[in-house]
Order: structure tokens, then C-alpha cells, then sequence
């Protein structure tokens, strides 16, 4: 698998990794098996995806635990990125950036993961309470004491704008100023897909003109670009998806044009190319700096994702997707 460079650590990984949430957090909770999602972790690693990426409030704990068990047995394999920042409670989530927070949540994640360093620690969240800058260097203070190798930041949310606007992701683009101040970011990590590209507009230029790298989640909107959820399926209550404002049965027929759009181009590539693919390509198309993390829970799709990097994409395909009409939500 084609390998790239995460930030100011010259970390590399391949350039599709493994969104692992969907395994323990936030998804349809019938469909969380924890043997199956072992072997979809060994078979994305057998396919080159290195970059595990996880946080401790998945679960919460239940997914680094889950990650570390693959880590026993193949941590050279495995470029391991895991979050800091949020604390889950009683139907809420808070944000903890206190220092000695931070340092004791970094040695649980450790245990957890069954190993000695986090090649990738990112900040989930800053605590509006506490000086980003604190919470960053007792971050920086881990890399010192080599229990973390290289630090990240999380962006805030594309979904608190309906519009994109180019403003978007001003208050991360300010965290990001303050804290490259303290100690240099890797990498951030934010929303990017054919039908969420708002990061193209400032956030992925602030990275690559700084050499920091990108990591894209939710590149295939959470599973809609895959082009396999029918409209008006319906989610567990536990799912995301069934509060989301692009998933109402009105809204996902609405969409179905950006599906149809990728699955023409997958048709021309032939070989088994997936719409899913065309899409995870798009991302990868953004820059050398940026690196996709799509979620899965089978085997067959991780192995499916991983053959995205393979994809090159014409200048007719970025055309055409181009033309995709603007995703719809149900405020539209």
C-alpha cells in the first residue's frame, strides 16, 4: 500500500487506516461483536492499513481493549493513533483538559493498548475551562517522557454549520495557532468526504502549508457513500445515524444522486471497483498529507476500503464528482 507522512514527526502510514468506532461506539449496537471486529482489524492490517485509530471514550475503554488484543500479538504491524480529551456520562459528554488528567488518561490508554508508546495522540476536545495551551503541554510533556510519539488535534464538528462556510473551522484554525506554539501538531483529524468537503475550503490548507498531516474521517459519510443503506431501513436507537439530519428516509432518497454519481464512476474503473472506493480515492486525490480512517466491522469491508489506495481517479471522475449535486439534510 502506498505509504505517507504524518506531520512534523515524519510518522508514516499507509494511506488507508481503520476507523475502529464503529466497533464498540456510536453504531448499531447488535451489530458490535467483538470477534469479528479482532479479525477485521488483523485483515486491515494484512491489507496495509496501519493506522489504527481509537480514543478512550469509545465504549468508553471497550475499543482500545479491543485494540490492544491485536496489538499483543502485532504491535510492529500497526501505527496506533488514540484520543484524550472526553469524558462519557450519564447520557452526556464532557471535556477534561486538566494536565493531570490527561497524564493519568495517557497511562490507562497505554494499559489498555497493551503497549509501551501511542504513535499518535490527539485531543479530542479542548475544555473550554481549562487554557488549550496547559492541556497541550502536558500532552507535549508524554512525548517528552516517550510514552506518546507524536501529538494531534481533533477539529470541532463540520455539523455545526448547515452551509459550509468558509469560516467554518476558524475556532480549530485558532486552537491550532495556539498550541503549534507549545509544541509542534502532527496532525488534525476532521470530517472530509465527497458529501462533507467544508475542510477543503481552510482547514486542509492550513495543514499542508504547514507539513502537517490530515487525517479524514468519516470519508465515506458514515456508510451512505458506500451506496449500500436503503432509504427508510431505519437505525437502532443507539446509531448516530438516527438522529442525523442526512438519514431520514426523505433525506437518504433525496442523496441518492451522489450514490448513483459514484457508482457510475466505479462501473467505468470495472475490476470490482465500489462506489465506496471512488469515494475513499476522492479523499486520498485531496493530497499527499492527507490519510483516510474509514470505520468498519467486517472483514470484507476493511479489506474492500484498503483497495482504495490503489484507485486513481481520472481528470473525468474529478469532474464529474465535482458536478455531484450538494448533499441534503433534513433542514434543507
Amino acid at each position: 500500500m502506498e505509504r505517507r507522512t504524518i506531520g512534523a514527526a515524519a510518522l508514516e502510514v499507509g494511506a488507508i487506516g481503520l476507523g475502529c468506532m464503529p466497533m464498540s461506539w456510536a453504531y448499531t449496537g447488535s451489530q458490535q461483536r467483538g470477534d469479528r471486529s479482532l479479525r477485521t482489524v488483523h485483515a486491515a492490517l494484512d491489507a496495509g492499513s496501519s493506522l489504527l485509530d481509537t480514543a478512550d471514550m469509545y465504549g468508553p475503554f471497550t475499543n482500545e481493549l479491543l485494540i490492544g488484543r491485536v496489538l499483543k500479538e502485532r504491535r510492529r504491524d500497526a501505527f496506533v493513533s488514540t484520543k484524550v480529551g472526553l469524558l462519557v456520562g450519564d447520557q452526556h459528554v464532557v471535556a477534561n483538559g486538566r494536565p493531570g488528567y490527561v497524564r493519568r488518561a495517557c497511562d490507562a490508554s497505554l494499559r489498555r493498548l497493551q503497549t509501551d508508546v501511542i504513535d499518535l495522540y490527539q485531543l479530542h476536545r479542548a475544555d473550554p475551562e481549562i487554557p488549550v495551551e496547559e492541556t497541550w503541554g502536558a500532552m507535549a510533556e508524554l512525548v517528552s517522557a516517550g510514552k506518546v510519539r507524536a501529538l494531534g488535534l481533533c477539529a470541532v464538528g463540520a455539523r455545526a454549520s448547515r452551509r459550509g462556510r468558509a469560516d467554518l473551522y476558524d475556532g480549530t484554525i485558532r486552537q491550532l495557532e495556539r498550541v503549534q506554539q507549545v509544541f509542534p501538531v502532527s496532525a488534525v483529524q476532521a470530517e472530509l468526504s465527497v458529501w462533507s468537503p467544508e475542510a477543503l475550503e481552510r482547514l486542509l490548507p492550513w495543514c499542508e502549508a504547514r507539513g502537517v498531516g490530515f487525517v479524514a474521517a468519516m470519508p465515506l459519510g458514515n456508510g451512505f457513500l458506500t451506496g449500500t443503506l436503503t432509504p427508510g431501513h431505519g437505525f437502532e436507537p443507539d446509531d448516530v445515524r438516527a438522529r442525523h439530519p442526512r438519514f431520514t428516509a426523505e433525506m437518504m432518497a433525496a442523496n441518492q444522486p451522489v450514490v448513483a454519481g459514484l457508482r457510475r464512476i466505479a462501473e467505468r474503473h470495472g475490476g470490482g471497483t465500489t462506489p465506496a472506493r471512488v469515494a475513499l480515492a476522492w479523499v486520498l486525490a485531496q493530497g499527499r498529507h492527507v490519510v483516510a480512517v474509514p470505520g468498519a466491522k467486517r472483514e470484507e469491508w476493511a479489506m474492500e476500503n484498503a483497495g482504495a489506495a490503489g484507485l486513481e481517479l481520472t481528470g473525468r471522475d474529478v469532474a464529474e464528482m465535482a458536478g455531484l449535486p450538494r448533499a441534503r439534510g433534513s433542514w434543507d
